[in-house]
């Protein structure tokens, strides 16, 4: 597998035959054989316990781990054939409790990645406007703080403009609202639902939290074990007949408003 067998081009990111091995012991595999392609601007979810592969197939992604066996391509290109700085780069990275420099104002994290690529500084600082106030937050008031003046919610806000700032086509998120309060929590998927559909990105999201995948995912990607074992739209993965499908709409009640 080559280059010259890069994937299509309406396809963003492809996994054909990945696995991954601690050490590349072929006893310890943390993903097994997991092929699957994501289209441009489409959100995936990656759903699964603990333990079941979700963010070591984001971190194949970025180049952070390379496949043991298999490869990955990301815009057509193989992981492994990429500057693994360029590919970093070229994709935003959000992290649970947003992954923030502390050291840094609010408006010198955005600018992190801009800053790297050698951006002038007045296209830089209207940049950080931008995303400032496309998540919600308010550029004279947020600027110049720096992050533990934030609530965790507002932090969240900042590692997704952070994400965006160099205007990569492909954004990764690992469980980024898993340690908000159920309220912040609600009120940030609703939010960010609403600000996928107009950035048209590429989105990797990882959750272990069904509700959430079903609201955010175009498709929902369960893995179980380290392999891949449903990948459906949100409806269609309500009826599938898999096990670990049932483990996971077993949490789901009449409250959810989800026809089961």
């Amino acid at each position: 597998m080559n280059a010259k067998t890069a994937a299509p081009l309406d396809v963003a990111i492809e996994f054909r035959g990945v696995t991954y091995c601690i050490n590349d012991i072929p006893g310890r595999a943390i993903v097994r054989d997991v092929s699957l392609t994501i289209s441009r601007g489409e959100t995936l979810v990656l759903l699964g316990r603990s333990g079941s592969g979700k963010t070591t197939l984001l971190k194949l992604i970025n180049r952070m781990l390379t496949p043991s066996e298999g490869q990955v391509f990301v815009e057509g290109r193989s992981t492994t054939e990429s500057n693994p700085i360029r590919l970093r780069r070229g994709i935003g990275y959000v992290i649970q409790e947003a992954g923030l420099f502390p050291h840094f104002t609010i408006a010198e994290n955005i600018a992190l990645v801009p800053t790297l690529e050698k951006w002038d500084s007045g296209r830089i600082a209207a940049r950080v406007c931008e995303l400032l106030r496309l998540v919600g937050l308010d550029p004279a008031e947020f600027s110049n703080r720096y992050p533990r003046e934030l609530s965790g919610g507002q932090r969240q806000r900042v590692g997704v403009a952070r994400a965006l700032a160099a205007d990569p086509p492909i954004l990764l998120m690992d469980e980024p609202f898993g340690a908000l309060d159920p309220v912040t929590r609600a009120e940030l998927q609703r939010e960010f639902s609403a600000l996928t559909r107009r950035l048209g990105r590429t989105i990797v999201f990882v959750t272990h939290d069904i509700r959430e995948a079903l609201l955010l995912g175009r498709r929902i990607a369960l893995l179980h074990a380290g392999r891949l074992v449903a990948l459906a739209a949100p409806d269609d993965f309500l009826r599938l007949d898999h096990h670990e499908v049932h483990a996971f709409t077993a949490c789901l009640d009449s409250s959810d408003g989800v026809a089961l």
